[in-house]
């Protein structure tokens, strides 16, 4: 059983996909820019730090479900694993869990492919965020 609601789930794609859609800076040539410049990042831009302090803010067992459901729609489990998938984020998590999912690339992608698997309309819940 999730242990996350999918609302919340659907929160942190929402803010996920903020993040990947951030774009080098026009005004710098990719040749000129070095690797830690290539996304713009503004003061005011609090995207970042907002998604890192929503996550850590979870319980454990909202977070392990939260990092099954990343692991489910990136094919490390399947929908029928999901309690065991639970059960390996809890043992295994060995670094801040907003740290881990932070680093993966395309982690909206694969938090809504997670849901979708395990047969919730992650559009629809993104919907009702945005209204």
């Amino acid at each position: 059983m999730l242990e996350i609601s999918p609302s919340k789930i659907a929160r942190i794609i929402i803010r996920a996909r903020e993040l990947d859609a951030k774009t080098a800076r026009w005004d710098t040539p990719l040749d000129d820019a070095d690797a830690d410049s290539i996304l713009e990042s503004r003061p005011s831009d609090a995207t970042e730090d907002e998604l890192r302090s929503y996550i850590s803010d979870l319980n454990n067992d909202e977070q392990a479900s939260l990092v099954a459901v990343m692991w489910i729609g990136r094919d490390t489990f399947t929908a029928d694993d999901l309690e065991e998938a639970i059960q390996t984020a809890k043992i295994e998590a060995s670094a801040p869990t907003e740290e881990y999912l932070l680093g993966i690339p395309l982690l909206s992608d694969f938090l809504t492919a997670g849901l979708e698997a395990l047969g919730y309309d992650s559009e629809e819940l993104i919907d009702e965020h945005l209204k």
